[in-house]
């Protein structure tokens, strides 16, 4: 990125000012994410923030995968998130488990042991917490705190030969059961957990190395430079920084930690979006009200929408909420500059032109983009019936009313004028069709001497294809689904989060590559489904409204 177009924060100023400094020749980040889950679009803003940063500064950024955890990972989430950072556009300079240190680790626990740093402890989980105190009271040590070093070897030896059950033992730093940062209060670095084939190892280890005692550790093997972190880690910096200190580190990482993203509408706990899969209110990691990258994807977002967002939204060290607005700006600036137009009904209503020869195929042509004419045109093609949307008429209406009324005259987009002359109905009262005519004089032109009301889409009734149309909106009715006390998150989920239709689209679109986005005109933009697609089916979602509509009934509110 140019300089002068690349987005300033604290963060690039602390690296700025480390490479004037000389402190560091080669700027390397990491993005780490833990495979118990999809990513979601908060981890695209630490994808973007340090795979942005590695290309800015001509350095280097690694995939790591936390993966110390095998009751909860698998390797469905890892390799969804290799796709997740590559079509977010980045590559990664190496690609890192947690897991290819497990030896290394091993080594460093056994080197804290040997200094008087580390003991293993008898304590149950329960018991531990006890000791722990709070945090307007000191803990208790452990009873086996002062074990003597080779009894301590001895037993961390045979928690990896498998000798004890599991919760039975875990290692314990020695550092301050005083502490006022609770952190520091003699963590866990080791924990026995059987019953887990890991995806990398297989069943070779039966004790893993906690979070915090990995992440430290292979920042400093891969010679991190900038360890960068989301503002829940802030407490767990001295315990990163107490870890690097007393081990032989190759380097020393500097852990720098920023605001993680909040959006409104949604929920962006990893825990919380599982519920919503294993519970059914959606219908995968990839459903395209989730808020995941995989489900953005599959909706119609675009890489260049969703970086552009998180360099919108910047990067902070103060915790706050996104409104969900402005992610939808960033895909509809997008998609306004690139998607091709075309003309979708959604709930087609026949009109029937009735001094329109019977017979007659008319071929129009109408440009792809109206800002844009190297996207070229298509064409369009006419006949004696045609389908526009039961919304674009009205038996009478005010003046404001800018469609099809009984008697009123409209153009139809890339066509001809056509005049309401009789609306037909059922034995419920029902309008099931119209009767108009057309004024053969108004192609490309307004008719003289009188007043069009506006301009609608339509569909040819012969020579349209049908396809199955689905307006997906937000997943909750609160900005704040977890913001009720007392009430589960689910009791904000919005009913009207995906409404379907069975639509008459353009002939252009049957054709449409999987994933391909376009503006339906006057209806939204609008993404061809990948999944439908696999299946034969030709389906499209909504990627985003024209207009912010939310933000009117809001302001309304």
């Amino acid at each position: 990125m140019p300089e002068q177009n690349r987005p300033t924060n604290f963060i690039r100023q602390i690296i700025e000012a480390d490479l004037a400094s000389g402190k560091h020749e080669k700027i390397r980040t990491r993005f780490p994410p833990e495979p118990n889950g999809y990513l979601h679009i908060g981890h695209a803003k630490s994808i973007v923030l340090n795979f942005g940063i590695a290309e800015d500064y001509a350095g280097e950024c690694n995939l790591r995968f936390d993966d110390t955890n095998p009751h909860k990972e698998d390797v469905e989430y890892v390799e969804a998130i290799k796709e997740d950072v590559r079509w977010l556009g980045y590559q990664w300079a190496g690609l890192y488990y947690a897991s290819d240190y497990f030896e290394q680790l091993y080594g460093f626990a056994v080197e804290l042991i040997e200094k008087g740093l580390a003991y293993v402890c008898d304590l149950t989980p329960e018991q531990v917490r006890e000791y722990r105190g709070t945090l307007t009271e000191p803990g208790r040590e452990s009873p086996w705190r002062n074990r003597p070093v080779e009894e301590n070897l001895d037993l961390f030896r045979r928690m990896r030969a498998g000798e004890f059950p599991d919760g039975s033992r875990t290692l314990r730093a020695k550092i301050d059961m005083a502490s006022p940062n609770m952190n520091l209060r003699d963590p866990a670095l080791y924990r026995i957990r059987r019953g887990a084939i890991h995806h990398q190892t297989g069943d070779e280890w039966c004790i893993y190395p906690m979070y915090d005692f990995t992440h430290p550790i292979s920042d400093a093997l891969e010679g991190i430079t900038h360890s960068l972190c989301t503002l829940e880690f802030e407490d767990h910096r001295p315990l990163y920084d107490w870890v690097l200190d007393h081990i032989s580190a190759p380097c020393h990482p500097r852990q720098i930690e920023f605001a993680r993203l909040n959006l409104e509408y949604t929920v962006m706990s990893k825990r919380k979006l599982t519920q919503l899969v294993e519970e059914g209110h959606v219908e995968g990691w990839d459903d395209p009200r989730m808020p995941t990258i995989a489900g953005l994807r599959r909706r119609g977002y675009t890489p260049a929408a969703i970086r552009d967002f998180c360099n919108r939204i910047g990067v902070t060290k103060v915790d706050g909420t996104v409104e969900m607005g402005v992610l939808e700006a960033s895909i509809r600036e997008d998609l306004d500059r690139t998607a091709p137009r075309r003309m979708a009904v959604l709930e087609p209503l026949k009109v029937v032109i009735t001094n329109y020869p019977e017979g007659q195929v008319e071929t129009l042509s109408a440009p792809n983009h109206p800002k844009d004419e190297s996207l070229g045109s298509r064409e369009l093609k006419l006949t004696r019936e045609i389908y526009i949307d039961r919304a674009d008429f009205c038996e009478s209406a005010n003046k404001k009313y800018k469609r099809l009324v009984l008697g009123g005259e409209v153009r139809l987009r890339n066509a001809y004028t056509i005049i309401c002359d009789e609306a037909v109905k059922d034995d419920e009262g029902n309008v099931v069709e119209l009767r108009c005519h057309y004024d053969p004089e108004t192609l490309g032109r307004n008719p003289e001497g009188r007043k069009v009301r506006g301009v609608i889409h339509w569909v040819s009734a012969s020579e349209g294809v049908p396809a199955e149309v689905r307006l997906y909106d937000r997943l909750f009715k609160r900005p704040d689904p977890d913001g009720v006390k007392d009430r589960p998150f689910q009791d904000f989920l919005n009913p009207d989060s995906l409404r379907v239709f069975q639509a008459m689209v353009e002939p252009a679109l049957a054709d449409a590559e999987p994933g391909t986005r376009f503006q339906f005109e006057r209806e939204g933009y609008f993404c061809r489904d990948t999944r439908a697609a696999e299946e034969g089916q030709l389906v499209f979602n909504r990627v985003v409204t024209l207009r912010d509509s939310w933000a009117r009934a809001e302001q309304k509110n």
